[in-house]
């Protein structure tokens, strides 16, 4: 590279599509499996689950660490 060669950064533009990994979600219980159930075999088996906000992932991590996501507890407290 000489001095006069120019080295250009494109603009970087900040995005949300990475949000919903800062964050713990929530899961609806089914087939009569508690959440915790369904997440817990989730992780041993490896199939990925559905939050309520609609987030599919394959749990990895202990949720305890990451504040629980605001879309899910909205939908949670309005559920009966």
């Amino acid at each position: 590279m000489s001095d006069q060669d120019t080295l250009t950064r494109p603009d970087v533009i900040p995005t949300t599509d990475g949000d919903h990994e800062r964050f713990s979600h929530i899961v609806r219980a089914k087939d009569g499996k508690g959440a915790s159930v369904i997440v817990t075999e989730a992780m041993v088996n490896g199939t990925p689950v559905e939050a309520l906000c609609g987030k599919v992932w394959v749990p990895s991590r202990d949720p305890k660490r990451y504040p629980v996501c605001p879309t899910c507890r909205e939908i949670a407290q309005q559920m009966p």
